[in-house]
């Protein structure tokens, strides 16, 4: 079983068009919400954590833009940056030894949204000729195979929230195993349209008043977008060809509650925390910090709280927990990838990220969330947790190198 590196990472979030600046926004605990662009009346009020300053002509030119739905451009700007940052050339890989495994939750919402509305509302009788590309839930991963010449494995993971986790999980297990030398992985979510906010609003877990995370009176999630991609690669390669190493992945675990498709459940997450810990060949007493889930709904937190209680015991107290969508919102299926980014540069900087919006101590959470300031840590391994509608979990361990 082979080692592998994180070798480059790239970011487009709400908090800015790099891992540097979304770092920056999520270990200040920036207040990034407003009221959605694609909102109307029926959403007046709900925040969003929303990607504002892109201009997608700086990054593509309009020939290419034609094919690409807001999901597929943020991951192809996330994929640039982690291969700048690697220093690696993937299409002069032996393409049988080249993986590009990308996460989402909803593909092409945007294009799915417009033309819903220009069939249905404007009965509009054709729809653009590239509509069925933009829609499909492959065409992020696609987009990126194309832009960075990847003629390996390429296929997109859905699991809801889980998906980016997901994705890494499996690049992860691919090199680990020796089927593939580099991944490109990670998650892109494009998912601010109309219908899909209206969508989670018939759920009744979006919040008015931001996103506060284990905080008493807590009203639930803000919804978010972005791409986090990564390179992963053998671990030794990294080292022979001189790479700077971010940070060792050495642990995925996943689960399925099998209980109910909206309900989580905490023996479900700790089975998939527990599983990563195993493939880490880690004791819990290894995890220094945790990223949580951490949604900001009442059930998840609550939830979440009590599967950690059941993994780390009477030492949960004494590990501090982020929750990262505090600062980024919910980005659905890349917010895993999302989290981990934030946890490497944790690794890197030796600063823990903060709950931020933090508010009042709720008995149902009692974890050190660091509320509200960044803390100095000099942390060596932390678990970053997904956990998704349907009861589907995954966990990831990263190490400092």
């Amino acid at each position: 079983m082979r080692r592998v590196a994180i070798t480059g990472a790239g970011m487009v979030s709400p908090g800015g068009l790099s891992v540097a600046e979304s770092w920056r926004a999520v270990r200040d605990g920036r207040w990034l919400l407003a009221p959605a662009s694609a909102g109307q009346e029926e959403t007046a009020g709900l925040m969003v954590a929303e990607i504002r300053d892109l201009d997608p002509e700086r990054h593509f030119d309009r020939r290419q833009l034609v094919a690409l739905d807001p999901v597929a451009q943020y991951a192809v700007i996330a994929a640039r940056e982690a291969v700048a940052m690697a220093g690696i050339a993937l299409g002069d890989i032996a393409p049988e030894r080249t993986r590009c495994i990308i996460g989402s939750g909803t593909g092409g919402e945007r294009t799915h949204d417009e033309a819903s509305r220009r069939v249905y509302g404007d009965k509009g009788q054709r729809l653009h000729p590239m509509t069925v590309p933009r829609i499909m839930q492959s065409g992020a991963a696609s987009h990126v195979a194309l832009d960075q010449a990847i003629r390996g494995g390429v296929y997109a993971v859905s699991s809801a929230c889980a998906s980016a986790a997901h994705a890494l999980g499996q690049a992860f297990a691919d090199i680990r195993a020796g089927i593939a030398d580099v991944a490109l992985a990670g998650g892109s979510e494009a998912c601010l349209s109309h219908s899909c906010i209206r969508g989670w609003q018939a759920l009744h877990i979006l919040s008015d008043d931001g996103c506060r995370p284990f905080s008493l009176g807590r009203r639930g999630l803000v919804l978010g977008e972005g791409a986090a991609i990564f390179v992963l690669e053998a671990y030794d390669q990294a080292v022979a060809r001189g790479a700077d190493i971010l940070a060792e992945l050495v642990g995925f675990g996943m689960s399925s509650d099998a209980g109910s498709i909206t309900a989580p459940h905490a023996d479900g997450m700790a089975r998939a925390m527990r599983g990563a810990l195993a493939d880490a060949r880690l004791s819990a007493d290894a995890v220094d910090h945790v990223n949580a889930h951490g949604t900001g709904t009442q059930a998840n937190d609550a939830t979440e709280c009590a599967a950690l209680a059941l993994v780390f015991g009477d030492r949960l107290g004494r590990i501090p927990v982020t929750a990262n969508k505090s600062v980024l919102g919910h980005a659905l299926g890349a917010s895993g990838a999302f989290e981990l980014a934030m946890a490497i540069m944790s690794l890197r900087e030796e600063v823990l990220s903060p709950t931020a919006h933090f508010q009042t101590a709720d008995p149902a959470c009692p974890v050190d969330c660091i509320p509200n300031a960044a803390r100095d840590a000099a942390v060596s391994t932390i678990l970053s947790n997904s956990f998704a509608f349907g009861g589907l979990n995954a966990a990831l361990v990263v190490r400092r190198v």
